[in-house]
């Protein structure tokens, strides 16, 4: 799976790598306990709902941008500062976390697909 970022002006991918935490255990970890995260990974977060997702970044010693889906349209993106970083978030079916910087094109209102290969 690949992450792709479509505005009105073209696409790009933002990462090549996604693992998804569909879990409640692999929800709950995020991305706690890990060192760092390669420059083309993305963890997704699926929900069967659009409600507000709230994040934080306890033992996660790294920045990362994190990004709010509704119906792959982004709601909101914000830059969440290592282990005490935390956000409230928007209304959300989808939460994408990122390496920090690597939503820094993304704006509301842009799409963010899952696309296979």
């Amino acid at each position: 799976m690949k992450l792709v970022h479509r505005t009105d002006g073209g696409e790009h991918t933002v990462a090549t790598t996604v693992e998804t935490a569909d879990g409640h255990l692999s929800r709950a970890r995020g991305l706690m306990f890990r060192r760092s995260i390669p420059d083309d990974f993305a963890l997704l977060f699926r929900f069967d709902d659009a409600s507000r997702r709230s994040l934080h970044m306890l033992f996660v010693p790294f920045d990362i941008d994190a990004v709010w889906l509704r119906d792959g349209r982004v709601e909101q993106v914000e830059r969440l500062s290592a282990w005490t970083g935390f956000d409230w978030g928007a209304p959300a079916d989808a939460v994408v976390e990122l390496p920090a910087g690597a939503a820094s094109a993304v704006d509301p209102g842009d799409e963010l697909l899952i696309e296979d290969g």
